[in-house]
C-alpha cells in the first residue's frame, strides 16, 4: 500500500500543478465580479472538473494497474469521480477556512493535502479494490 500510496502522490503532484494553474487562471479571471468565497468555491470547482479526468486514466495505468487491468471503465470511471467529490469538498472547505488566515496560495496547498488524504483512501478502498475473479 506504501508503494501505491506513493504513486498516488506522485500522479498527484501533475494533478496538482494542472488543478492550482485552472485554479488561479478561474480565480483572477473571476476578479472581483463575486464575493470572496464564492471566487474560491468557483474556481476551485472549475479546478477539479478539469483534473478529474487525467487523474483517473493515470490512476488506471499506474497506480492501480493491476486492479484496473490497464482497462478505463466507465462504471469504474463514475466511481472516482463519485468518489472525488468527497475529496473536492474537503479540498473546497479547507481552502475557504484556510484563506481567512493565510495568503490564497499557502491555502491552496494545504486543500491540496487534505484532499490527496481522502482521494487515496476511496480511490484504494472504494473505486481500486481487487475484483473477484470470475471462476471463483
Amino acid at each position: 500500500m506504501l508503494l501505491k500510496a506513493a504513486s498516488f502522490a506522485l500522479i498527484g503532484v501533475f494533478n496538482a500543478v494542472i488543478d492550482a494553474s485552472v485554479f488561479f487562471l478561474a480565480y483572477f479571471a473571476l476578479g472581483a465580479s463575486i464575493a470572496a468565497s464564492g471566487r474560491l468555491i468557483v474556481a476551485n470547482i472549475i479546478a477539479w472538473l478539469v483534473a478529474v479526468s487525467g487523474s483517473y486514466v493515470m490512476n488506471s495505468f499506474i497506480t492501480f494497474a493491476a486492479e484496473s487491468g490497464r482497462r478505463l471503465r466507465r462504471r469504474d470511471y463514475l466511481t472516482f469521480v463519485v468518489s472525488g467529490i468527497a475529496g473536492m469538498i474537503a479540498n473546497t472547505a479547507v481552502l475557504v477556512l484556510a484563506a481567512q488566515a493565510m495568503p490564497v496560495w499557502s491555502a491552496k496547498g494545504l486543500a491540496i493535502l487534505a484532499s490527496f488524504v481522502v482521494n487515496f483512501s476511496l480511490s484504494h478502498f472504494l473505486v481500486f479494490r481487487p475484483r473477484k475473479s470470475k471462476t471463483q
